[in-house]
């Protein structure tokens, strides 16, 4: 007994008088084995064990960085900082329940971070200095213990993501504050710089005190990010496991494309939106269901999951809109939405459309962001059950997407018209240094007059079916890039119809029928038996195989070039008549300018050559020779439009050839 106790009391004295300092070295040496990086107490190491909660205190510790981060971690630029351990903090102060252990609980009553100073990398291969233990193993969501008093003072945060190209350098502290009710609130802040834009985070919650494991612990977020703004309230199903959660949230921006730095998603350029939903992480999914809001002057809703933690995030969507309008769809390809009045576009926007406006280009030349298409896969389907496009009768949309490996699939890429569909399939391959796009899209069973609004008396001056396929490849990061170095074909047909006689007399610019016809508001019809545009398309230059267009009264023929590399009109059209006129001026119709505002014109070149030959030949014969060149015999024959559709067929133009008609006159 006597030997009991003396035991017990030179225990006590040794744990009294014991300097725990003895035991940096076999602690630093225990967290560097597990931690496969060297851990290092430079500072006092305190325990005080005489508790049901005992409590150890350190100072001076520090983490070093991996062998490979070590000359990463100075600034891009002037490679200041180099070298600097991945975390520093002056003190470490933690206190544990001894009882909840017991039955597998772990609860710090307090955990005190003074100072830290922690950097945080991951290289462009894709290692980050946080992961521990095998690189390759699939990261896993941070999980805390319970902790029921957490405060973080002066505490400083760099992270330098050089995979996905963002960087963060900010402070980060947290406390707890006494509230109107007595009862206090948790707040944790965050501020700094992302990508140089202004960054702010704030997360409350109430009192830590009485927190457990097994209770939900609610919180409420905000972050500000640039033109980004989230908010969220939700809840942490077990205290703090992060990697389960749910909340309402709602996020708000001038551009989806820019939440990529907060969520490592690559989200297609956009107008301002404003998105509503509720958030759900289990581990490494996140569900956004119930999704509503508005991207532009559209409406979106649906559902969504991202699959992260992988080598390429993998997002899923099924998403739709009760009414989509139509020049908010510009800006996933780099266009800025339309910024008239009730339109709504960001200030960037704006100055892109009114640069746009200046040059007079059409096709967008904003770069694609290559890096982020091949660093995630998706599956989104998006449906339009309404359309508002004032310069199109375009009633619905329907696109499926699927991105994987860095290969984007459009298929089908479909719009309905009034009548009439353009559906077909477009494919992006980001992997190779010049991306490249192949493009098949079909017209079918379309009429002209939806897209030729002229109308005479009433009237439409041209109706008829047209239908029309384009096949090509370029290669460039932009559309306009992928247009300049475009080869294939383009076909466009119209198998029958009618056009108001006048203006068919003007494609021969007929100034003794055409002008009289027009000026008595004739609205005689007459057939169009077959109309064929076929270009070919050769490093960005449409070249015209043939234009030709057969009427009841007139056959025109048209030649020329569409220049897609600095997006210019040069075409020519000349009509000749198939009866005997008078008086009948041979004037080539011209369309040229740039795409945005061509210009419709005369190339009186060709008049006035035949007026001085007939000027010239006044002197020399009779005044009847001299009225010679402006008559016109008729000769014109019937377009020979079986074989001219036959041909477009072959070129892959949806018509058939029972399709074309007589050539009629409707008196």
């Amino acid at each position: 007994m006597i030997g009991a106790t003396l035991l017990f009391a030179v225990t006590v004295a040794f744990l009294i008088l014991f300097d725990w300092n003895w035991l940096r070295g076999p602690v630093g040496r225990m967290a560097s084995a597990r931690l496969n990086r060297e851990v290092v107490i430079a500072g006092d190491l305190r325990v005080h064990p005489w508790s049901l909660s005992p409590e150890a205190e350190a100072h001076g510790v520090r983490i070093a960085q991996p062998d490979w981060a070590a000359p990463k971690t100075g600034d891009p630029k002037t490679g200041e900082g180099a070298g600097k351990p991945m975390a520093a903090v002056d003190r470490i102060a933690v206190r544990i329940k001894l009882l909840p252990l017991l039955r597998g609980e772990v609860i710090l009553p307090l955990l005190v971070v003074d100072k830290p100073d922690v950097r945080l990398l991951r290289d462009a291969s894709g290692r980050a200095n946080w992961v521990f233990g095998d690189p390759k193993a699939p990261p896993r969501p941070l999980k805390l213990p319970a902790i029921q008093h957490f405060v973080i003072n002066d505490g400083a945060l760099r992270y330098d993501d050089r995979r996905r190209d963002i960087f963060f350098l900010g402070t980060v502290s947290s406390n707890e504050q006494a509230t109107g009710d007595g009862r206090g609130r948790f707040v944790l802040e965050g501020k700094g710089q992302l990508n140089r834009a202004p960054f702010a985070a704030v997360v409350t919650g109430g009192p830590l005190l009485n927190i457990s494991p097994r209770r939900p612990y609610p919180f409420d977020a905000r972050v500000e990010a640039g033109s980004t703004r989230v908010l969220a309230k939700g809840r942490v199903t077990r205290p703090f496991d992060l990697g389960r959660f749910d909340a309402q949230v709602t996020v708000s921006g001038a551009d989806l494309n820019r939440l990529y730095a907060l969520t490592g998603l690559a989200l297609p350029n956009t107008p301002p939106y404003r998105i509503n939903g509720h958030l759900t992480r289990d581990g490494q999914r996140f569900d956004f269901r119930k999704l509503t809001g508005r991207v532009g002057d559209s409406d979106v809703a649906g559902d969504l999951f991202a699959l992260m933690g992988r080598q390429r995030p993998y997002l899923e969507a099924d998403l739709r809109s009760r009414r989509l309008d139509f020049d908010d769809v510009g800006s996933l390809v780099g266009a800025a939405p339309a910024t008239g009045r009730g339109e709504t576009a960001s200030a960037g926007q704006k100055i892109e459309a009114s640069q746009r406006e200046a040059t007079q280009r059409l096709l967008p030349d904003a770069t694609l962001q290559v890096e982020r298409v091949r660093a995630m896969d998706a599956k989104v389907r998006y449906r339009a059950l309404a359309v508002n496009a004032p310069n199109l009768p375009l009633k619905k949309v329907r696109v499926d997407l699927t991105l994987e490996k860095g290969v984007l699939t459009l298929d089908p890429i479909a719009f309905t018209f009034s009548r009439g569909d353009l559906a077909g399939k477009v494919r992006l391959d980001a992997n190779p240094g010049t991306p490249r796009t192949d493009l098949d899209l079909r017209l079918t069973n379309a009429k002209l007059e939806d897209f030729i609004p002229i109308r005479s008396g009433g009237q439409p001056a041209i109706e008829g079916g047209v239908m029309a396929r384009a096949r090509l490849t370029g290669y460039g990061n932009s559309v306009h890039r992928a247009a300049s170095s475009a080869n294939g074909q383009v076909t466009i047909v119209s198998p029958r119809g009618e056009i108001r006689q006048a203006f068919a007399e003007l494609l021969g610019v007929n100034a003794s029928k055409g002008l009289i016809l027009l000026l008595s508001k004739d609205n005689r019809q007459t057939s169009v038996r077959c109309a064929v545009a076929d270009f070919s398309v050769k490093d960005g230059v449409m070249r015209a195989n043939r234009i030709v267009a057969d009427t009841g009264v007139v056959l025109a023929k048209g030649s020329g070039a569409i220049d897609l590399r600095n997006e210019r009109l040069d075409l020519r059209i000349e009509g000749d008549s198939k009866k005997p006129r008078l008086v009948r001026l041979f004037i080539p119709i011209q369309i040229k300018g740039p795409l945005l505002a061509p210009k419709v014109g005369l190339d009186s070149g060709g008049a006035v050559a035949q007026s001085g030959v007939a000027v010239a030949l006044g002197t020399l014969l009779s005044p009847l020779a001299a009225i010679l060149p402006f008559v016109t015999g008729g000769e014109a024959k019937d377009a020979d439009c079986a074989s001219l559709i036959a041909e477009a067929r072959g070129d892959g133009a949806p018509v058939r050839v029972a399709q074309t008609t007589p050539a009629k006159v409707k008196k």
